[in-house]
C-alpha cells in the first residue's frame, strides 16, 4: 500500500485528492489532514448555531471565469455545473467592475465550501480527519514521519502540502534543511493581504430590503463588501432565514491583525450600523480572521507547485505557487499531479 499524505482540506488539497485517486493506481491510500474542524479552507460556509439551514460563506464570495480559464479548465467547470454544485451569478452585484470582456461569474447556492466537499467526496476511499495539526515533518526510512499536535506520528511514502505558504515554512523537524537557499528566497517572498469577514445570521421570515444581493463599498476605512448571501446565491426559503456577510478592507485587516475577534467584531459593526442604518439585529454572528486571504505576491513564474524532496517526494503546492482563486488553485493542483506521474 503506498500512503499519500495531503496536508490541508481546502481546494488545492481537496482536487489533488481526487486527481490523484482518479489517475493514481488503486494500492494509492490517500489521507487528508486539516488543521480546522471542517472542510473548505478559505472557501469555508458557516452555519447558524441556531439554524443549520442559514449558511454564510466566510471565505470566497463567488467565481470568476475568464475566457481563457473557462476554456482550459472547462471540464472542472462543466462537472461543476452538471452537478449543480455552481449556478450562473445573476442576482445584482453594485459596484462590481469585469477586468475582462466575456468573463463569467458563477455562485454555489450550497455554499462555497460544496466545491471543496464535492472533490473530497470524488475522492473515493479517501481517509480525511479535521483536527489534526501538523508539526514536524522528518525523513526515516526513506518515508515520511509526519508528526501532529496531538496523537502518534505517521509514516507515508509521499506528502503533498497545501496550507499557506508561511505555514509551510514554520514546519519543524527535516523539512528545514531539505529546502534549499534558492527555494526558501522563493517561499519567504510570497506574501498575502489580511481580512475578517463577519457573518449575520438571522431568524426564518426576517426581510433584509435592498436593490442589491451583494455590494462593493469605497472609500471605507472598515469595509470592503457586503453580500445579502441568501440573495446572492438566489435561496428564497421561507424556511430558512437570511445571513449577511461583511468582509473588510484589506488596510483594516492588517491594523487590527493582532487583535482577538471579539475587539474587532464590534468595530465591524459599529461601522456597519453607518453604512446600512435600520439593518435588522441578528440572532448569532460569526467572526473569521483570515491572516492568510489572498495571495498579493506569489512564488516567482507562478510555477504551481515546488518539489521539495523527489525520492520520496514531498511538493508543495497551493494558491501561493500560482494566483489566488478557482482556477489558480486547480493549476497548481494539476501540477502536482504532474510531478507524481514523473515520480513515481
Amino acid at each position: 500500500m503506498f500512503r499519500v499524505l495531503i496536508v490541508g482540506a481546502g481546494l488545492t488539497g481537496s482536487l489533488c485528492a481526487c486527481l490523484l485517486r482518479r489517475e493514481m493506481p488503486s494500492n494509492t491510500r490517500i489521507v487528508v489532514w486539516d488543521k480546522a474542524r471542517g472542510a473548505g479552507g478559505r472557501m469555508a460556509t458557516s452555519r447558524s448555531p441556531n439554524d443549520p439551514t442559514c449558511t454564510a460563506d466566510l471565505g470566497a464570495q463567488y467565481i470568476t471565469a475568464t475566457p481563457y480559464y473557462s476554456q482550459k479548465h472547462q471540464s472542472f467547470y462543466e462537472e461543476l455545473l452538471a452537478h449543480s454544485i455552481l449556478k450562473f451569478l445573476t442576482a445584482p452585484v453594485e459596484g462590481m467592475v469585469m477586468k475582462e470582456d466575456g468573463s463569467r461569474n458563477f455562485i454555489t447556492p450550497r455554499g462555497i465550501s460544496s466545491i471543496v466537499k464535492h472533490y473530497l467526496g470524488e475522492s473515493a476511499g479517501a481517509e480525511v480527519f479535521f483536527n489534526y495539526h501538523v508539526t514536524h515533518i522528518h525523513l526515516k526510512d526513506e518515508k515520511w514521519e509526519v508528526c501532529r499536535k496531538s496523537g502518534a506520528p505517521e509514516q507515508f511514502h509521499a506528502v503533498v502540502l497545501t496550507m499557506p505558504v508561511p505555514q509551510i515554512l514554520q514546519l519543524q523537524g527535516d523539512l528545514d534543511k531539505l529546502i534549499d537557499r534558492t527555494q526558501r528566497q522563493k517561499l519567504e517572498a510570497v506574501s498575502y493581504s489580511s481580512r475578517y469577514a463577519l457573518g449575520l445570521f438571522y431568524e426564518a421570515g426576517t426581510e433584509i430590503d435592498g436593490p442589491w444581493a451583494a455590494k462593493y463599498i469605497t472609500n471605507n476605512p472598515c469595509i470592503r463588501f457586503i453580500s445579502i448571501d441568501n440573495k446572492k446565491r438566489n435561496l428564497e426559503s421561507t424556511d430558512a432565514g437570511p445571513a449577511v456577510v461583511i468582509r473588510t478592507s484589506m488596510t483594516f485587516g492588517l491594523e487590527h491583525l493582532e487583535e482577538g475577534k471579539e475587539k474587532v467584531e464590534p468595530l465591524i459593526l459599529e461601522e456597519l450600523a453607518r453604512v446600512l442604518p435600520g439593518l435588522p439585529k441578528p440572532v448569532s454572528t460569526e467572526c473569521q480572521k483570515w491572516r492568510y486571504s489572498q495571495v498579493t505576491q506569489a512564488v516567482s513564474e507562478s510555477p504551481g507547485q515546488m518539489t521539495i524532496h523527489a525520492r520520496p517526494l514531498l511538493v508543495c503546492g497551493g494558491d501561493g505557487f500560482t494566483h489566488s482563486n478557482f482556477d489558480g488553485c486547480t493549476d497548481s493542483a494539476l501540477k502536482i499531479l504532474d510531478v507524481f506521474k514523473s515520480n513515481l
